[in-house]
């Protein structure tokens, strides 16, 4: 049964559910397809007792990472205790240290009941960063890769601020369409058409 508190987007077809968790005010998504009930979770990022409860409530499949930095991550021991599968991108192995079920490929494609969600390889963050978009409707779950105002935080040693920037510009902003809803990792929701003219200027600041 769909917990009507946490929707944040819906269309004809499926439901999405927004809640916000830990420290770091994560935000974790799950999208539903209103036919058939089945559901994905976007990061289990952290307060697994909530977590589980939206899992049951919705019917959550599987678990798919943006990518493996702690915040994200807190959650994946009771989401995998309680029998939900768990993916992360390959590039990201080494910081969820071996906790996950199956790989999470560039240009994959997850059913979710009528539904599906393409991956798109969007290293930089993290080497393993994806975000996923939701194919027929304007939706993009974007992770720590692209926020309102630029990029994520590329100060790590195995990060790159040239990589993100050529991850957004090559794998976002040419190829989907400006009036995609971006749904971050954190914080609010923005547009790829709101960020695309600012990409220039992220670059001149170097961050």
């Amino acid at each position: 049964m769909a917990l009507p508190r946490t929707l944040h987007y819906e269309d004809a077809r499926c439901e999405i559910h927004r809640t916000v968790v830990g420290p770091y005010a994560n935000n974790v998504f799950v999208l539903r397809c209103k036919r058939t009930g089945d559901a994905v979770l976007i990061d289990a990022a952290n307060e697994h007792d909530q977590l589980l409860e939206l899992c049951r409530g919705l019917n959550v499949r599987k678990v798919l990472e943006t990518h493996g930095h702690f915040d994200h991550i807190q959650a994946v021991p009771a989401v995998r205790e309680a029998g939900i599968d768990v993916g992360i991108a390959t590039g990201d192995h080494f910081l969820i240290e071996g906790t996950y079920d199956f790989v999470i490929a560039d240009d994959d494609v997850f059913e979710v009941g009528d539904l599906r969600l393409h991956t798109i390889a969007t290293p930089g963050h993290t080497p393993g960063s994806m975000c996923f978009a939701l194919d027929g409707a304007p939706v993009l779950f974007s992770g720590d890769t692209l926020f309102p105002g630029g990029p994520g935080n590329t100060s790590w040693e195995y990060c790159s601020f040239e990589q993100i920037i050529r991850s957004i510009e090559d794998r976002l902003f040419r190829t989907l369409d400006p009036r995609t809803i971006v749904m971050p990792g954190h914080g609010v929701d923005t547009t790829i058409g709101r960020e695309m003219p600012s990409l220039d200027a992220w670059v001149a600041r170097g961050w």
